[in-house]
């Protein structure tokens, strides 16, 4: 396996393991997420997300701005939302996550 996609696997898991300690009722963006892994973009996270194992709480990851992940991600924004509400997350009336009370930071 050439070792640049090994790289690339072993930070998609550092990924998954930040991503699976994301509490109900929390969020975080996918910048913070490659800002810890390091080596990582943004983009490159939401490359993970697309490709994470079932049962991740992959929902809990948003935009930095508050908005909801694309449509491709989980089907639809409204089915990303809806779980996230479940959950407790509340939204402003423009639909996007009220991020000041709802995100995570590891150090939590």
């Amino acid at each position: 396996m050439p070792e640049k996609k090994k790289d690339f696997q072993d930070k998609y898991q550092e990924v998954y393991k930040i991503v699976s300690m994301i509490p109900e009722g929390k969020v975080t963006a996918y910048g913070q997420i490659a800002m810890m892994v390091g080596g990582l973009t943004a983009r490159q996270v939401g490359y993970a997300m697309r490709a994470a194992p079932q049962g991740l709480p992959a929902h809990r990851v948003v935009s930095s701005s508050g908005k909801l992940s694309p449509e491709y991600v989980f089907g639809s924004r409204e089915l990303q939302k809806t779980v996230l509400e479940r959950e407790g997350v509340t939204f402003t009336s423009s639909g996007k996550i009220r991020m000041k009370n709802h995100l995570w930071r590891f150090e939590e």
